[in-house]
């Protein structure tokens, strides 16, 4: 990004030589092919954008001459496609994404120091099978544990359950454990064949929500709802008799949470099993979207669903 000084906003700007040059003697430790594939805000990631990424992620791949993939992309939606992209690429190497929170023309900007050791874990051979990683800020995630978690600081990034996958300084990597969950070669997600992803919907929970906002996803084409709900998951008797009655109709209904950290447990304060819901685990509702629309790419009974977001 860079400020754009008649407006005040930050825009994408630079390009894939230009960031290069912010960072110098990144040519000395790696052989780099730029590609400027998209300058795209974070806010306006599609899924049919991460669609056309994953493909291109593939073709990289396959080339025998490419060691691994570095993806700058804007901090706003990096976990959703970040876990997009584990769930569905199919190769063991490294596929690393990094962003920055202050624009290129800010002071002390962290864009270079990040895309530097973005470039050096991509490169380190001990970050193959480690699913689809996330460096920013000297610490390397794994896309299915790492959340945002402040508007404007510096260190957003947390992976406040499972744990950081290790941390890098100026370059030097390392490794505390592998990846969490099923993902890339593991992960029995495929988009062969497919031309859209199902609708899903995310719905906010709060005190006194009654369940029209539920019955007007799935009145809009919804094939899925995930309520961001309070606590555990919780929501009013009302909004769980509309889940449920949706449940019934064939709509997929997952119980996540509003709240930053913590898992969302089946059966726990809600009788799943009897309302016919899904419980995300530890997914919050935003990978819990990125989830579902892929499971509901082909016929699964809801404990299919339930396995998936245990396994995943």
């Amino acid at each position: 990004m860079r400020i754009d000084p008649a407006t005040g906003a930050a825009v994408p700007a630079l390009s894939g030589d230009e960031i290069v040059a912010r960072v110098p003697g990144l040519r000395k430790d790696a052989h780099l092919t730029l590609e400027d594939y998209a300058r795209l805000p974070g806010p306006h990631v599609t899924p049919e954008w991460m669609w056309r990424l994953k493909k291109r992620v593939a073709e990289l791949q396959a080339d025998r001459k490419v060691d691994g993939v570095v993806i700058t992309h804007g901090t706003d939606t990096i976990e959703e496609t970040g876990y997009f992209l584990n769930l569905v690429v199919k190769s063991k190497k490294p596929v690393v994404l990094t962003a920055a929170m202050r624009p290129s023309t800010a002071l002390s900007a962290d864009g270079p120091l990040n895309f530097f050791n973005a470039v050096a874990v991509a490169a380190n051979k001990d970050a193959a099978g480690r699913g689809v990683l996330v460096v920013v800020n000297d610490w390397i995630h794994g896309a299915s544990s790492l959340t945002k978690t402040s508007t404007t600081a510096v260190q957003t990034f947390l992976s406040p359950l499972r744990g950081l996958v290790g941390t890098v300084a100026y370059g030097e990597a390392e490794f505390y454990r592998g990846p969490v969950g099923k993902n890339t070669l593991d992960s029995e997600f495929s988009l062969d064949g497919v031309t859209a992803l199902p609708r899903v919907d995310i719905v906010m929970a709060h005190e006194n929500m009654d369940g029209a906002i539920v019955d007007a996803a799935v009145a809009a084409g919804a094939k899925g709802v995930v309520v961001a709900g309070v606590g555990n998951g919780n929501m009013t008797k009302t909004a769980l008799d509309a889940l449920a009655a949706q449940s019934k109709k064939g709509v997929v209904c997952v119980r996540s949470s509003r709240v930053a950290t913590g898992r969302v447990g089946r059966n726990v304060e809600v009788d799943d099993d009897k309302l016919g819901l899904v419980a995300s685990d530890d997914l919050n509702p935003q990978k819990a979207r990125v989830l579902l629309r892929l499971a509901l790419l082909k016929p699964r009974s809801l404990a299919e669903i339930q396995r998936l977001f245990v396994e995943y």
